[in-house]
């Protein structure tokens, strides 16, 4: 069983003055050049782009990999001819708008009003961390400029996106049981139910294949760190006493030893907590046994990694299920760095052959993108 070493802080990454591009997602003619591509961009499935005279379709999350690629998430369109245009700026005036363009893994609040890739408007709803306005429909709305319809927006067109009015999980208590029939009692299905809140987005974005994919998805990786959800603390208690960084100015106020690995995703450092506790409103920093105590805590800490680290990966997991990068990508997000690229392919099926059992559990395929990493 690997054990994954939390990352405290995301890495940030600046384009033209701190503002992350992600560019035009509508498709382009073969005849005329889509906008040219930029390594420094962030491109989402849909977006199309152009290159030495050919337009290209992202089939999923990508950065700094210029088509045709090597990994398949470029699709070749054909030839184009003509002008290229040239990148959109980060502010647009249209219908009486002039709103900041969306970024992907910003937070937004409430009101918050921006310009999509899509050339449309959209007003938050709820806060959220940075979700596609046209995938997660109940954090946005549609937004009109001074009183004119935006003329482009349309009505969403997938009301499934909407989380369920009664807040149903997509994986039933019998379902969980089933997965795990070994599991320690103290993952309990209602702890996990419980620590839901703390990401509601988290299996309520998308179709209902895909969120039960991403229920899946996580549930297959917790499988693996934790043995079946069997284990709830690091075994090796011979590491308990490295995972104190003594440099960080809060230090290691529950002691030297107190910050090993725990929960469904074996959080560990003392920085890793801090992280945690402040993202959740629980001070675990002080507090480090709350995560192996109560259950609900423990699988919100779970949820905080997969909802928004990248890890040694380009993109949460979370992102990596919801946009159709595919479940390789959430191993890559999560112990990449050791398993991935042919590092260490046994743990890697280990984590594949769960998902594929957990996906046939709740009745959906395995869905877009690579299961291997």
């Amino acid at each position: 069983m690997s054990r994954v070493r939390l990352l405290a802080m995301l890495a940030a990454t600046a384009v033209a003055g701190g503002v992350v591009a992600v560019f035009n997602m509508l498709p382009a003619s073969a005849a005329t050049c889509a906008v040219a591509w930029q390594s420094s961009a962030v491109y989402t499935g849909g977006a199309t782009v152009s290159r030495n005279g050919h337009n290209f379709l992202a089939k999923w999350w990508t950065q700094n990999e210029a088509p045709p690629g090597t990994t398949g998430v470029w699709q070749d369109q054909g030839a184009c001819g003509g002008s290229t245009p040239q990148p959109p700026t980060q502010t647009g005036t249209a219908g009486g708008c002039s709103f900041p363009a969306w970024v992907q893994g910003r937070n937004y609040v409430t009101g918050d009003v921006v310009k999509f890739t899509d050339g449309k408007y959209y007003v938050a709803e709820h806060d959220n961390p940075g979700y596609s306005p046209t995938i997660s429909t109940w954090y946005w709305d549609p937004y009109t400029c001074n009183g004119q319809p935006n003329p482009t927006t349309q009505p969403p067109t997938n009301p499934t996106t909407n989380p369920p009015t009664n807040g149903a999980f997509v994986v039933s208590e019998a379902q969980f049981n089933q997965m795990f029939p070994n599991r320690n009692p103290f993952y309990t299905y209602n702890g996990l139910v419980a620590a839901l809140s703390a990401y509601p987005a988290f299996a309520k974005t998308g179709t209902d294949a895909v969120r039960k994919q991403e229920a899946a998805a996580f549930l297959a990786n917790v499988n693996h760190e934790t043995g079946g959800l069997v284990y709830i603390v690091e075994q090796n208690t011979a590491n308990y006493p490295h995972y104190c960084d003594a440099s960080q100015p809060y230090g290691c106020p529950a002691g030297q030893a107190a910050y090993y690995g725990r929960g469904p995703i074996q959080l560990s450092w003392n920085f890793n907590y801090k992280a945690a506790g402040d993202a959740l409103g629980i001070d675990l920093l002080h507090n480090p046994n709350l995560v192996q105590t109560d259950p609900a805590v423990a699988m919100k800490t779970g949820l905080w990694y997969w909802n928004t680290s990248t890890g040694p990966g380009t993109m949460t997991p979370h992102n990596a299920m919801v946009n159709g990068a595919g479940f390789g990508e959430t191993i890559r997000s999560i112990n990449g760095s050791l398993e991935c690229g042919g590092r260490n392919p046994v743990q890697v099926q280990s984590r594949v052959a769960a998902y594929q059992r957990f996906v046939g559990i709740l009745g959906v395929g395995v869905g877009a993108g690579s299961l291997s990493c």
